[in-house]
């Protein structure tokens, strides 16, 4: 790999996830978003940014806590185990997180409690009594945001999760006083929520009134959370021998989650790391915590003299047979551990993004993935590189010959290529792969039409001219493969060198798509031409999938 320049000469990019609740295993619809997270912060790494990718786990909320009471275990080692699930799930996908946060790490406890003292020091937290309706995941919820139902009132976005009628003793944020500003905001940074129409969503939200919402709990089961820092009088919370006053009480699990964004860019501890890579330039969160996002958020920033991010991209939700949300409790979710076992880990991240669109719901199923990897992956892409390089080893003896600079490919490059940075730019990721396949699509085609089979027996018989074409065809197509593995890498992470062998080159990226140089520099049809060499052994890269039935 050769090298780069020093980080602080590149530009940067720093991207996060939503932190997911550590209490239960994931299923795949929670980590579509990270596999997404995943492919940017791999291409933004080839490109050559000085990048930083956070994800990781929320570990404060009260029902976390109060799983544990109930099962008779401490917290902690019930949300050890719990981490434990997603570590080991987004190892088989391939995630590659330059940190993996957990909200009970020490510089994250820090990070909190200084922004709930820079809050009070702005005036902008006081304390009061709320009374309502609490969601164990989400806190206390306002009127319009619950819904009544046959069985009760439900929390909309946790339908399983019984809400509790609670009145007591908390610390309020003014977000009510952030009001203008996030109009103004809204308003000079249309790029700041997209897609567009969620953008809508949250303005109209904003333009409909905003209330103060509560950032503390006065108890939790099992003395579980980030002591609040500051007493009613105004005080510190914290006493003589260094324990916390428990009658403080705790952070609300929301306002502790979303401060893990900055601790992963080094607040408060590191004020070099955190001026290099605050605010961040994307945060990647489903539809359902899109107004933490994109409101509470930037305002609790505002008030402790941060900046808001720069953009909030808000994706859909998998959805089951029927319209119906995945979630563990319904039992209809996809355990990422069996999809990585039946697609292998580019297979499962390929169908995971390319059947569902990044920027919407989608309704999905396991045939649906299998067609999906049959078609895309064994049939026409696997497919286009084994016969590649068979051909080229029976028909050339494994020499490569080089590309022609004008034929169809060359031309059909000069379009895909640039669709695919823009789809990857916009977050578009299924619009990225479909650029991707639309190439794919014209390298076959190229087969079909020059048949090489069919040139090389007149190679046999002698025809110069047969030969010719035959080099030519044949070097178009491992040059389209090359062009291929590499623009794929993001997706494909584990294909890509393989791929790369087999047609003779090297891959130059370290497994997490660091070292190496710019990829634009080696994403120039041709750009694979300048040395001599020989393709390698054809062996499949996706078996196909024998059928439906059996793969399910």
């Amino acid at each position: 790999m050769s090298e780069q320049p020093d980080r602080r000469d590149r530009p940067r990019f720093y991207l996060t996830t939503s932190i997911a609740y550590a209490n239960n295993k994931p299923g795949l619809h929670t980590l579509y978003e990270v596999i997404g997270a995943d492919v940017m912060a791999r291409w933004h790494r080839m490109l050559g940014h000085d990048t930083r990718f956070l994800t990781g786990t929320d570990e404060h909320s009260i029902n976390i806590a109060q799983s544990a009471v109930d099962e008779g275990r401490p917290t902690r080692a019930f949300v050890d185990e719990k981490v434990g699930f997603f570590e080991v799930a987004e190892a088989a996908l391939g995630i590659s997180p330059d940190r993996f946060i957990r909200t009970t790490d020490p510089d994250h406890i820090r990070a909190a409690q200084e922004m709930v003292r820079r809050a009070h020091a702005n005036g902008d937290i006081y304390p009061g009594t709320y009374e309502g309706w609490y969601c164990p995941n989400e806190g206390f919820r306002n009127a319009t945001d619950v819904v009544e139902t046959a069985r009760g009132t439900i929390c909309p976005n946790h339908p399983d999760v019984p809400l509790q009628w609670l009145s007591e003793r908390n610390w309020f944020f003014r977000l009510s006083a952030y009001q203008e500003r996030l109009e103004r905001h809204f308003a000079e940074h249309p790029e700041f929520v997209q897609p567009d129409y969620r953008r809508n969503e949250m303005l109209g939200f904003i333009r409909g009134g905003l209330e103060d919402f509560s950032i503390s709990r006065e108890r939790t089961p099992g003395d579980w959370g980030i002591p609040f820092p500051v007493r009613d009088d105004g005080s510190s919370s914290q006493r003589d021998d260094g324990t916390w006053d428990p009658a403080a009480g705790k952070i609300y699990v929301w306002f502790d989650a979303l401060i893990n964004y900055i601790t992963g860019a080094g607040f408060p501890d590191d004020p070099v790391s955190f001026g290099r890579y605050w605010p961040v330039d994307l945060h990647v969160i489903g539809k359902d915590i899109a107004r933490f996002h994109t409101i509470f958020w930037p305002a609790m920033l505002w008030s402790a003299g941060l900046e808001a991010p720069r953009q909030v991209w808000v994706h859909g939700w998998l959805l089951a047979a029927g319209g119906e949300r995945m979630s563990k409790s319904r039992g209809n979710f996809l355990d990422p551990n069996d999809f990585v076992a039946a697609f292998g880990q580019d297979g499962a991240r390929y169908v995971a993004l390319r059947e569902v669109p990044f920027d919407r719901d989608a309704e999905v199923s396991w045939d649906s993935f299998v067609r999906r990897y049959n078609a895309d992956l064994a049939n026409d892409f696997g497919n286009l590189v084994n016969r590649t390089v068979a051909m080229t080893n029976r028909y050339l003896a494994g020499d490569r010959p080089a590309p022609t600079a004008g034929g169809s490919l060359a031309a059909a490059w000069a379009e895909a290529l640039p669709a695919y940075e823009t789809a990857v730019g916009r977050c578009l990721l299924h619009d990225a792969l479909a650029a991707l396949w639309d190439f794919v699509g014209a390298a076959n085609r190229l087969v079909d039409a020059e048949k090489p089979w069919e040139l090389a027996k007149l190679v046999k018989a002698g025809d110069d001219e047969a030969a010719g074409r035959l080099r030519g065809v044949l070097g178009d197509l491992l040059e389209a493969c090359r062009l291929l593995g590499l623009a794929g890498a993001p997706f494909l992470p584990a294909t890509a060198p393989r791929l790369l062998e087999q047609l003779g080159h090297d891959y130059p990226y370290a497994d997490d798509g660091n070292g190496g140089p710019p990829i634009r520099d080696l994403l120039t049809w041709g750009g694979g031409s300048g040395t001599i060499g020989r393709v390698g052994t054809p062996e499949p890269l996706f078996p196909r999938l024998e059928t439906e039935t059996e793969a399910s």
